[in-house]
């Protein structure tokens, strides 16, 4: 397994992290799995001894339910190197104030998540998405006091956009706050949207990139084929709508390579997407999470799998979409002067 530095943090997190969706099965989640406390347990070993040291989980997974398996799987006790990161920001409850990234939110919801987990601090503790009436000002302090007083080591935020993210990282430089040392994305073959400003952003503010759903909610795992019923037990039978699908002729393109690659190479089509994100600049880890052992181990292959380059260079092509503006515009006439985080978007088009 590799280690790769989280962001401007000196923090080493597993190039796979252990996601925990699945786990709890309680309302809406119950679509994406029902991974009771036995099966945790057999994940989280698994994922233990192939090297993974990050477990991501959220208040809202299963309404609790799955930082309750976790805590209750790693029995209070911290297993050597073990790091958790959990996420703030949807309702908890049906009051006023059990939403949203407020401070009174923010600190209730950060002392339930301790309760749950079983443990005295969160490693990472994420924004899980925008808050437009809050003052941005305001949840920075609020997570900046949970870090002065023990209980979070580090912040991030997922599902922000560049705009959002840029003018929290000023906030916080210009008040000499902690700022956020990653962002939590979703980023796949079918959507590489992330690539027009995320990913330069990410590079160009040293924040770590973690990707969620980086099957596309199991689309890209290799075992769903063109003009073929879906397989039984999955997200898109069950009703799960993340991620959406806005050009299925393209999808179906991307799988055809997909699982060419991954028959010529005798492994799942699920670890070639894998590997093709591990490879990808800027990305930390690479989320994964299963509804089975099975599952789990097949992902974990993913860890060892180097694609070639003409691989990487069949899947880049069926794959890549086109220069939204400016980025067009920039590609016909700023390439003379273009940066380092410019040319992640820009080069694969000149």
């Amino acid at each position: 397994m590799q280690y790769r530095q989280l962001g401007r943090s000196g923090l080493k997190i597993s190039a796979l992290t252990l996601g925990t969706m699945t786990m709890g099965g309680k309302g809406a989640f119950e679509k994406v799995g029902n991974v009771g406390l036995d099966e945790a347990r057999r994940q989280i070993d698994m994922c233990l001894d192939a090297g993974v040291n990050l477990i991501d989980t959220a208040d809202i997974y299963s309404i609790g339910g799955s930082e309750e398996i976790i805590g209750e799987a790693l029995g209070g006790v911290r297993k050597s190197g073990v790091l958790l990161a959990t996420k703030v920001r949807f309702p908890m409850g049906k009051g006023p104030n059990d939403a949203g990234l407020s401070r009174h939110h923010i600190i209730e919801a950060c002392n339930a998540s301790l309760k749950r987990l079983r443990t005295d601090h969160i490693d990472l503790y994420q924004v899980h998405q925008w808050d437009g009436i809050t003052p941005l000002e305001e949840t920075l302090e609020a997570l900046n006091t949970l870090i002065s007083h023990g209980k979070v080591r580090y912040i991030g935020c997922s599902n922000y956009s560049a705009w959002h993210i840029m003018k929290a990282l000023a906030l916080s430089d210009a008040a000499h706050r902690q700022r956020f040392v990653s962002q939590q994305i979703h980023y796949t073959l079918e959507a590489r949207e992330a690539e027009n400003e995320l990913l330069p952003l990410a590079h160009d503010q040293g924040l770590g990139v973690l990707v969620w759903s980086p099957l596309a909610g199991g689309l890209l795992s290799g075992k769903h084929r063109r003009n073929q019923k879906a397989p039984e037990g999955t997200r898109q039978l069950a009703g799960w709508k993340e991620p959406p699908i806005h050009n299925e002729g393209k999808l179906w393109d991307i799988i055809d390579v997909l699982v060419k690659i991954a028959d010529a190479r005798g492994v799942s089509g699920a670890q070639i997407a894998l590997a093709w994100l591990l490879a990808r600049p800027t990305v930390t880890s690479v989320i994964i999470g299963a509804r089975n052992e099975t599952q789990l181990a097949d992902n974990l292959k993913a860890a060892n799998l180097t694609l070639t380059g003409e691989e990487t260079a069949a899947l880049d092509k069926v794959s890549q979409q086109p220069l939204q503006y400016p980025y067009w515009h920039q590609a016909q006439t700023a390439n003379d002067r273009l940066g380092a985080a410019d040319l992640l978007r820009l080069g694969p088009h000149l």
